[in-house]
């Protein structure tokens, strides 16, 4: 059964794909997990919902500067976003990582179900 809304969630490579499935499909809500994120501010516009992101601080692909220039581009979009940081690195969510912190890929997880009940809710 389902109510109409449409959620994107991603890890690595797909949280990047996250993110750009919820700009050509607009979505209700989006997640990243540590996944590339960027944009100008006229194409984050388009964004229909908001989006969580997920980070790790040790992560040396997708870092603080990244983030902070997406979270730039989506102020000037006047776009809803939430971003996460852990003391973890990239891949942290993956349990068939060696880099697998289960404390915060819990604490990830409930926030991004928490995060989806409150916006694909009927």
């Amino acid at each position: 059964m389902s109510n109409g809304k449409l959620g994107t969630v991603g890890w690595c490579f797909g949280g990047g794909w996250s993110l750009g499935a919820s700009l050509a499909e607009p979505a209700d809500a989006t997640v990243v997990y540590y996944g590339r994120v960027g944009g100008t501010p006229e194409r984050l516009a388009r964004l229909k919902g908001p989006v969580l992101g997920h980070y790790a601080t040790q992560d040396r692909w997708i870092n603080k500067q990244m983030v902070s220039a997406f979270e730039t581009a989506m102020d000037k979009a006047g776009r809803p976003y939430t971003s996460h940081w852990y003391e973890a690195n990239h891949a942290f969510a993956n349990p068939s990582s060696g880099r697998y912190d289960q404390p915060d890929a819990q604490l990830a997880w409930t926030r991004t179900l928490d995060f989806f009940a409150a916006n694909l809710k009927g």
